[in-house]
């Protein structure tokens, strides 16, 4: 039998508000929001004091604010984020040279062939979040699993301060009893289109023929074929360079209006683009509107600067570069993203994301 790989997926707990309690002790044990204020913008990172509150990531400020009124709202400090997450890489570098960041606060790890010849992912990811807490005075969780899929999902399990691992003898039968929304890929809209289908949980999914699937869902059909039977070969790929970043929803009922298409795009996309792209640290030059509309035809509109975009213009030129459309049916899909990365060190090169 093949031998399996040992992957460990380490995300930072709350990270860019961890920080902020880190460094300002007077916000420790209080709900804390990162971005935004209490008139405008949108939350970055909530503190899990927040979150008892129901505030999240992507949430508009106002209403985080609603939810929680003795709710801090802090700047980001990029650099000081960048700062620790440079110190988290050297950790694992330490480990082993195949590292994956997934953003600022998460990364893959391939240890099969570790740097210290240990034979136990379980030991490996307990001494990084060791060091990762000796170092930085931050926690970190992680997942362990023989593929990348099986290691981020577990990484939830026991968060904050935590890990599970998910070996291949038990990977079967967790992932069958697991609710479908909490499958890694598997987004809100595609959750309800499932659960319409009578697919709760990956039992339900794994009735299903991949004929089927492609049927219903297009290329993300083998995906979904895939990762209930535990398949996901994707490998460890170090300093992945990032082009483009961007949210797109396809929608349970299509929009039939202009003013619906931008009040969806103000008040749902734009909320999950500006979160990404605080948190990972994104710039670029292009700013580019999706639209797929019921007979499947997409058209795109786009605008190309000189210089990095100004975050506080992309909002308003997202909405103008949906008013230039002339809707030509209903509306299935809408998206936003930001391309011709650079980073802030170079701006004559695409974004590689930094750890």
């Amino acid at each position: 039998m093949a031998a399996y790989r040992k992957i460990i997926h380490v995300d930072m707990d709350a990270f860019f508000a961890s920080v902020e309690q880190l460094d300002r002790p007077d916000f420790r044990g209080k709900p804390l929001a990162v971005g935004g204020n209490r008139e405008r913008g949108v939350v970055a990172a909530a503190s899990y004091e927040a979150r008892k509150f129901g505030v999240r990531s992507a949430m508009p400020s106002r209403l985080a604010a609603k939810k929680c009124p003795n709710l801090i709202f802090v700047p980001p400090r990029f650099e000081r984020y960048k700062e620790i997450s440079r110190c988290i890489r050297k950790i694992f570098l330490e480990f082993t040279d195949l590292v994956e960041p997934l953003s600022l606060d998460e990364a893959f790890l391939d240890v099969t062939h570790n740097h210290f010849g240990l034979p136990s992912a379980t030991l490996i990811a307990k001494a990084i979040r060791h060091r990762i807490y000796f170092e930085t005075g931050l926690t970190a969780s992680a997942g362990i699993s023989y593929n990348k899929f099986l290691a981020k999902v577990a990484s939830d399990l026991n968060k904050p301060n935590g890990q599970a691992v998910i070996p291949p003898e038990k990977a079967e039968a967790f992932l069958e009893n697991l609710p479908i929304e909490k499958f890694f890929g598997i987004g809100k809209v595609t959750a309800e289109k499932m659960k319409n289908l009578g697919i709760h949980c990956g039992l339900d999914l794994k009735q299903y023929s991949l004929e089927f699937l492609t049927r219903r869902f297009g290329k993300s059909g083998l995906h979904y074929y895939d990762i209930v039977r535990g398949i996901h070969p994707s490998e460890v790929k170090p300093d992945r360079i990032r082009k483009s970043l961007g949210v797109e929803t396809t929608f349970e009922k299509d929009l039939l209006t202009l003013e619906e298409v931008v009040a969806t795009l103000t008040e749902k996309i734009l909320p999950e683009f500006f979160r990404r792209i605080h948190q990972n640290q994104t710039k670029g030059r292009t700013l580019t509107l999706k639209i797929k509309y019921d007979d499947f035809s997409v058209h795109t509109r786009s605008r190309t600067f000189a210089e990095a975009i100004p975050l506080d213009q992309m909002d308003g030129l997202a909405v103008g570069l949906a008013r230039q459309e002339y809707l030509a049916g209903p509306v299935r899909l809408l998206g936003i993203s930001l391309s011709n990365l650079i980073r802030p060190d170079d701006p004559g090169e695409q974004l590689r994301i930094a750890y």
